[in-house]
């Protein structure tokens, strides 16, 4: 399936919508400390609700720590000034779909890690900043998902 890694999220409750994405599409989450928050964090706990023992959670240390147990073919950087959109790609399961942290995103030299395949993004009004960073993992999580005639899921009549 695919793996969503956050690079040194901040908000508890986009990180616990996360988990529940995780569990629910069968994806993977991968976090990069530091993080913003703790895993007793309440707003955490409410977000992810009783998914938390369904998802599977992986935290890293360091981005380095990432990419040696991920060891990714392909990992797609989402940022605003990306130069594909997140149509334009054909995923695959094994993916690494990263995102950068709420305030600021992905920094330059993360999204030009030697390991980025392409620095992709979601169409916005060009008014405006940016989009929160749960619902832009939802967005590209389930567009895999879907291009890949969402495996394993339960399709209810």
């Amino acid at each position: 399936m695919f793996r969503i890694l956050f690079v040194t999220p901040e908000i508890p409750g986009n990180t616990g919508n996360a988990i529940r994405l995780a569990a629910i599409t069968g994806a993977e989450l991968h976090l990069v400390e530091p993080l913003g928050f703790d895993f007793s964090d309440a707003k955490l706990r409410r977000a992810g609700l009783d998914y938390h023992d369904l998802a599977v959670v992986t935290v890293h240390k360091t981005l380095d720590a990432a990419w040696e147990a991920l060891a990714p073919e392909r990992v797609f950087a989402f940022t605003s000034d990306g130069e594909a959109s997140y149509t334009e790609i054909a995923y695959r399961p094994g993916d690494v779909l990263m995102f950068g942290r709420e305030s600021v995103g992905l920094p330059a030299e993360v999204k030009h890690d030697a390991h980025v395949t392409s620095r992709v993004r979601l169409p916005m009004l060009p008014s405006l900043r940016s989009l929160n960073l749960a619902n832009s993992a939802s967005i590209a999580v389930y567009e895999a998902w879907r291009q890949n005639g969402f495996s394993g899921a339960q399709i209810q009549a």
